[in-house]
Protein backbone atom coordinates (compact mmCIF):
# COMPACT_ATOMS: atom_id res chain seq x y z
CA UNK A 1 0.00 0.00 0.00
CA UNK A 2 1.71 3.14 -0.48
CA UNK A 3 2.10 5.91 1.49
CA UNK A 4 1.31 9.62 0.35
CA UNK A 5 1.18 11.45 3.53
CA UNK A 6 2.84 11.57 6.95
CA UNK A 7 1.89 14.77 8.81
CA UNK A 8 5.17 14.07 11.28
CA UNK A 9 7.39 14.39 7.88
CA UNK A 10 5.56 17.09 6.36
CA UNK A 11 5.89 18.87 9.76
CA UNK A 12 9.47 18.47 9.85
CA UNK A 13 10.59 19.13 6.51
CA UNK A 14 8.59 22.16 6.72
CA UNK A 15 10.81 23.45 9.22
CA UNK A 16 13.74 23.00 6.72
CA UNK A 17 12.27 24.56 3.99
CA UNK A 18 14.02 27.77 3.93
CA UNK A 19 17.91 26.00 3.65
CA UNK A 20 16.04 23.23 1.44
CA UNK A 21 15.13 25.95 -0.83
CA UNK A 22 14.79 24.46 -4.59
CA UNK A 23 15.98 21.17 -3.70
CA UNK A 24 12.96 21.00 -0.97
CA UNK A 25 10.22 19.03 -3.19
CA UNK A 26 13.22 16.72 -4.79
CA UNK A 27 14.14 16.10 -1.20
CA UNK A 28 10.54 15.34 -0.03
CA UNK A 29 9.83 13.16 -2.99
CA UNK A 30 13.48 11.13 -1.74
CA UNK A 31 12.08 10.98 1.56
CA UNK A 32 8.73 9.46 0.41
CA UNK A 33 10.04 7.21 -1.52
CA UNK A 34 12.63 6.25 1.03
CA UNK A 35 9.67 5.55 3.73
CA UNK A 36 7.86 3.67 0.67
CA UNK A 37 10.50 1.10 0.23
CA UNK A 38 11.38 0.88 3.30
CA UNK A 39 7.88 0.08 3.97
CA UNK A 40 7.36 -2.26 1.71
CA UNK A 41 11.03 -4.12 2.68
CA UNK A 42 10.06 -4.29 6.74
CA UNK A 43 6.24 -3.53 7.11
CA UNK A 44 5.01 -0.87 9.59
CA UNK A 45 3.20 0.26 12.48
CA UNK A 46 2.48 3.19 13.81
CA UNK A 47 6.24 3.50 15.99
CA UNK A 48 7.99 1.92 12.87
CA UNK A 49 6.64 5.00 10.69
CA UNK A 50 7.32 7.53 12.95
CA UNK A 51 11.03 6.16 13.20
CA UNK A 52 10.96 6.05 9.08
CA UNK A 53 9.13 9.11 8.95
CA UNK A 54 12.02 11.56 11.36
CA UNK A 55 15.12 9.44 9.82
CA UNK A 56 14.37 9.90 6.30
CA UNK A 57 13.41 14.15 7.13
CA UNK A 58 17.34 14.06 8.62
CA UNK A 59 19.48 11.99 7.05
CA UNK A 60 20.87 13.83 4.44
CA UNK A 61 19.70 17.16 5.88
CA UNK A 62 22.80 18.11 6.87
CA UNK A 63 23.85 18.86 3.18
CA UNK A 64 21.52 22.05 3.06
CA UNK A 65 21.49 23.17 6.63
CA UNK A 66 25.27 22.61 7.11
CA UNK A 67 26.24 23.25 3.42
CA UNK A 68 28.73 20.33 3.80
CA UNK A 69 28.66 16.74 1.97
CA UNK A 70 30.30 15.24 5.06
CA UNK A 71 26.36 15.63 6.62
CA UNK A 72 25.92 12.61 8.58
CA UNK A 73 27.02 14.27 12.03
CA UNK A 74 25.14 17.22 11.16
CA UNK A 75 22.21 15.30 10.01
CA UNK A 76 22.51 13.11 13.37
CA UNK A 77 22.48 16.03 15.38
CA UNK A 78 19.29 17.61 13.69
CA UNK A 79 17.61 14.52 14.74
CA UNK A 80 18.52 13.79 18.10
CA UNK A 81 17.88 17.30 19.27
CA UNK A 82 14.27 16.88 17.76
CA UNK A 83 13.80 14.02 19.44
CA UNK A 84 15.31 14.94 22.62
CA UNK A 85 12.65 18.09 22.20
CA UNK A 86 9.80 15.20 21.57
CA UNK A 87 10.91 12.91 25.39
CA UNK A 88 11.99 10.26 22.61
CA UNK A 89 15.15 9.83 23.72
CA UNK A 90 15.36 6.15 23.75
CA UNK A 91 15.45 5.88 20.03
CA UNK A 92 18.23 8.42 19.28
CA UNK A 93 20.61 5.15 19.30
CA UNK A 94 18.48 3.64 16.43
CA UNK A 95 17.74 7.13 14.53
CA UNK A 96 21.45 7.90 14.68
CA UNK A 97 22.56 4.67 13.31
CA UNK A 98 19.69 4.11 10.62
CA UNK A 99 21.57 7.88 9.42
CA UNK A 100 25.03 7.17 9.75
CA UNK A 101 24.77 3.50 7.76
CA UNK A 102 21.97 4.57 5.17
CA UNK A 103 24.86 4.39 3.02
CA UNK A 104 26.66 1.57 4.27
CA UNK A 105 27.24 -0.63 1.18
CA UNK A 106 27.27 -4.26 3.27
CA UNK A 107 24.97 -5.56 5.59
CA UNK A 108 24.14 -4.06 8.84
CA UNK A 109 23.98 -6.73 11.39
CA UNK A 110 24.32 -5.24 14.49
CA UNK A 111 21.06 -4.53 15.97
CA UNK A 112 18.87 -6.65 13.71
CA UNK A 113 15.49 -5.77 15.18
CA UNK A 114 15.94 -2.24 14.47
CA UNK A 115 15.20 -0.67 11.01
CA UNK A 116 18.68 0.53 10.27
CA UNK A 117 19.22 -2.22 7.69
CA UNK A 118 15.69 -1.59 5.91
CA UNK A 119 16.23 1.84 5.74
CA UNK A 120 19.73 0.98 4.05
CA UNK A 121 18.19 -0.77 1.44
CA UNK A 122 15.56 1.64 1.11
CA UNK A 123 17.58 4.41 0.55
CA UNK A 124 19.84 2.35 -2.07
CA UNK A 125 16.85 1.23 -3.87
CA UNK A 126 16.06 5.09 -4.41
CA UNK A 127 19.70 6.67 -5.18
CA UNK A 128 19.89 3.40 -7.66
CA UNK A 129 16.40 4.88 -8.92
CA UNK A 130 15.65 0.95 -8.69
CA UNK A 131 18.22 -0.71 -10.65
CA UNK A 132 18.51 -2.14 -6.92
CA UNK A 133 15.65 -3.64 -5.85
CA UNK A 134 16.02 -6.13 -2.84
CA UNK A 135 13.36 -7.63 -4.38
CA UNK A 136 10.81 -4.99 -4.40
CA UNK A 137 8.34 -5.41 -7.30
CA UNK A 138 9.45 -3.47 -10.25
CA UNK A 139 5.20 -2.19 -10.60
CA UNK A 140 5.36 -1.26 -6.57
CA UNK A 141 8.66 0.65 -7.51
CA UNK A 142 7.47 2.44 -10.72
CA UNK A 143 4.39 3.33 -8.67
CA UNK A 144 6.49 4.92 -5.81
CA UNK A 145 9.09 7.00 -8.79
CA UNK A 146 5.58 8.09 -10.51
CA UNK A 147 3.96 9.08 -7.42
CA UNK A 148 6.99 11.11 -6.06
CA UNK A 149 9.01 12.12 -9.30
CA UNK A 150 12.53 12.79 -8.59
CA UNK A 151 12.39 16.46 -9.58
CA UNK A 152 16.04 16.37 -10.09
CA UNK A 153 17.12 15.04 -6.90
CA UNK A 154 19.05 12.43 -8.53
CA UNK A 155 21.27 15.69 -11.02
CA UNK A 156 21.82 17.42 -7.42
CA UNK A 157 23.12 14.32 -5.86
CA UNK A 158 25.76 13.95 -9.11
CA UNK A 159 26.63 17.69 -8.77
CA UNK A 160 26.96 17.75 -5.13
CA UNK A 161 29.20 14.57 -5.68
CA UNK A 162 31.42 16.42 -8.62
CA UNK A 163 31.74 19.84 -6.25
CA UNK A 164 33.08 17.47 -3.71
CA UNK A 165 35.16 15.57 -6.10
CA UNK A 166 37.13 18.68 -7.16
CA UNK A 167 37.46 20.29 -3.26
CA UNK A 168 38.69 17.03 -1.53
CA UNK A 169 40.02 14.49 -4.07
CA UNK A 170 41.20 12.37 -1.26
CA UNK A 171 37.68 11.98 0.22
CA UNK A 172 34.94 12.49 -2.86
CA UNK A 173 32.14 10.43 -0.26
CA UNK A 174 32.98 10.78 3.14
CA UNK A 175 28.93 9.33 3.82
CA UNK A 176 29.88 5.79 2.52
CA UNK A 177 30.72 2.98 4.76
CA UNK A 178 31.55 -0.38 3.85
Amino acid sequence: MLITQIELLDELLQHHVQALGKDFTPYRNHTYRVINFCSALTGSNPESLQKMAITAAFHDLGIWTHGTFDYLSPSMKLAQDHLMQKDKAAWVPEINAMILEHHKITRYKSNPEWLVESFRKADWVDVSMGIITFGLCRDFLQEVFSTFPRAGFHKRLVQLSLRRLLTHPWSPLPMMRL
